[in-house]
């Protein structure tokens, strides 16, 4: 019985939250499922409530010029209250039903 505290099994080889949570948008103790991508990201802000702005860095090479460019993606990821990521922490994000007009992403784990 998940449901009553415990944590579930999300399909993902990531360590669940120590702490419990009564949030339904929760992968681990609500009843939000995970599917599709996973990503290894940086918080680079988690002012907003319940919500961590994320982005990593990649390089594009760029044919004209035969070099490569530096770039950054961001996304908005939900924050669930038992796992509480800070700014420079380094997460994993997994893909899940849209939560709300940016959110598509919730954060499964924090990488220490």
């Amino acid at each position: 019985m998940w449901y009553m505290g415990m944590k579930k099994s999300i399909g993902l080889d990531v360590k669940p939250p120590q702490a419990a949570c009564q949030d339904r948008k929760c992968p681990w103790h609500g009843a939000l499922p995970v599917r599709g991508k996973t990503f290894d990201v940086t918080v680079r802000s988690a002012k907003a409530a319940n919500t961590a702005v994320v982005e990593w860095h990649y390089n594009r090479f760029v044919p004209k010029y035969e070099r490569y460019e530096r770039r950054k993606s961001r996304l908005t990821a939900h924050n669930p209250p038992c796992i509480k990521a800070k700014e420079g922490d380094r997460v994993i994000v997994a893909e899940c039903r849209p939560i709300s007009k940016t959110k598509s992403f919730v954060v499964v784990g924090v990488v220490r």
